[in-house]
């Protein structure tokens, strides 16, 4: 839950925030651009323009056909607002050998101003950090040791056949109103792999007695991301704990995962030349949960879930490792993993062979096997012209190879204004298909 409803809580997407940025931001970009100067219309305001367009088109170039650090190209309207910001920064140093000293102050004021409206403009397509306290989450939430969180071995909540724990369960007096939210390393034992920290929510009746065994969510960010994307732009705590406090305490255990390594990795979330991160999501993540977590153990009780990359990544797991995942939520997932083609994936990946691709994909893997006893949901944005159809076909094809798959569109696009509800909202199917409430 919230600490505040104070500045920390003013939305940054919607309301007067960011309008009043947008309308300072246009006038900070209008002062830059007026002068009485006959050269700088002549001259200077145009060589800003000239600049500014040529800094964008090689920002544009260096990121999605020299370093192709996304699969997709930056959209449009990211674009647009990024040059708008360049040209803020370009007219401001066209501007300040022109003004007298006390004057230069405003002028890089002025700059600064456009530079945040283009920050804000970006922020909005994403819904990246709907609040403040979103970008801050990381310092503002309280962490706790995983030993502390864990705490000793507890006799375990028995639940008869044919009930859901949700039925059994009686939450002890005294029980905590929030869930912990601890930091930890789960290495890559028998991958090799090398990721980074991993966040693990528990919920408040995990610290119970008698412990009930509740259902685990693995979860995952997109690429670029980190598992504290979740933490900030997801606001994860704050979802699990509005969950469990309507579920008297009861809600998954949440373990944030990394299948990236670093910030702008493409590992493809497979077995290949970039990593084995298909063994670590399904031996190393799994076996470090089970030796350190009082959870339930069965293929049934345990989801697999991401946005984007993610997504993408929790399908793979969910035909590829269908022994460890039975429940899948593929968030604005892609209809293959990829690092812009499939011709370059195959070869970076598999240095050229096809056939080893085409083992683990999960569009060739669906086409010749079926998966029955998987659950399995597609959520995809409204208007998300390049992910919803993607998402589209892999739901029909999960379809086809009999998984009990739902379709799920929400409005919005790309982004976290899709990626968060694409969540909480699937929260209470995720209980139900992993036996925790009816």
């Amino acid at each position: 839950m919230q600490i505040c409803a104070g500045p920390l809580d003013w939305s940054l997407v919607s309301g007067w925030i960011p309008v009043a940025l947008l309308a300072v931001g246009l006038c900070a970009l209008a002062a830059l651009l007026f002068s009485r100067r006959r050269t700088w219309w002549t001259r200077l305001a145009p060589a800003a323009v000239l600049l500014a367009a040529a800094a964008t088109w090689l920002l544009r170039t260096a990121v999605d056909d020299w370093w192709q650090p996304f699969p997709d190209p930056l959209p449009t309207g990211v674009v647009i607002w990024a040059g708008i910001a360049v040209l803020g920064v370009c007219l401001a140093a066209f501007r300040i050998p022109l003004l007298r000293p006390r004057h230069r102050a405003a002028a890089v004021l002025a700059g600064l101003l456009v530079v945040l409206l283009g920050a804000s403009e970006i922020n909005r397509h994403f819904d990246q950090y709907p609040t403040a306290r979103s970008a801050l989450n990381s310092w503002l939430t309280k962490t706790t040791s995983i030993t502390e969180a864990t705490g000793r071995t507890e006799p375990v909540l028995r639940v008869p056949a044919g009930k859901t724990v949700a039925d059994v369960w009686r939450p002890p007096a005294g029980m905590a109103e929030q869930g912990t939210l601890s930091k930890s390393s789960v290495p890559g034992v028998r991958s090799g792999f090398h990721a980074r920290s991993a966040y693990v929510y528990l919920p408040p009746a995990y610290r119970a007695t008698p412990r009930p065994l509740l259902p685990v969510l693995v979860l995952m960010a997109g690429q670029p991301g980190s598992p504290a994307d979740w933490i900030n732009s997801g606001r994860l705590v704050d979802m699990m704990n509005a969950f469990a406090a309507g579920h008297r305490g009861l809600a998954p255990v949440v373990v944030v995962v990394d299948p990236l390594g670093s910030q702008f990795a493409n590992t493809l979330c497979l077995d290949s030349r970039l990593g084995n991160v298909q063994t670590y999501l399904a031996t190393d993540v799994p076996d470090w949960i089970r030796s350190h977590l009082q959870v339930a153990t069965a293929r049934t009780s345990w989801v697999i879930s991401g946005i984007s990359f993610g997504g993408t990544c929790s399908l793979q797991l969910g035909v590829n490792a269908p022994g460890v995942y039975g429940v899948v939520n593929d968030i604005s997932g892609q209809e293959a993993p990829t690092l812009g083609s499939r011709q370059k994936t195959v070869d970076a990946a598999f240095g050229g062979d096809t056939a080893a691709f085409t083992a683990v994909n999960p569009l060739d893997v669906m086409a010749r096997q079926r998966f029955p006893d998987t659950k399995a949901a597609f959520v995809a944005g409204s208007s998300d012209s390049t992910y919803r159809p993607q998402q589209r076909k892999v739901y029909e094809a999960a379809v086809k190879a009999g998984m009990r798959a739902e379709w799920v569109l929400l409005p919005g696009g790309h982004s976290w204004q899709v990626w968060r509800p694409g969540l909480e909202r699937r929260l209470p199917w995720i209980s139900r298909e992993t036996g925790l409430t009816r």
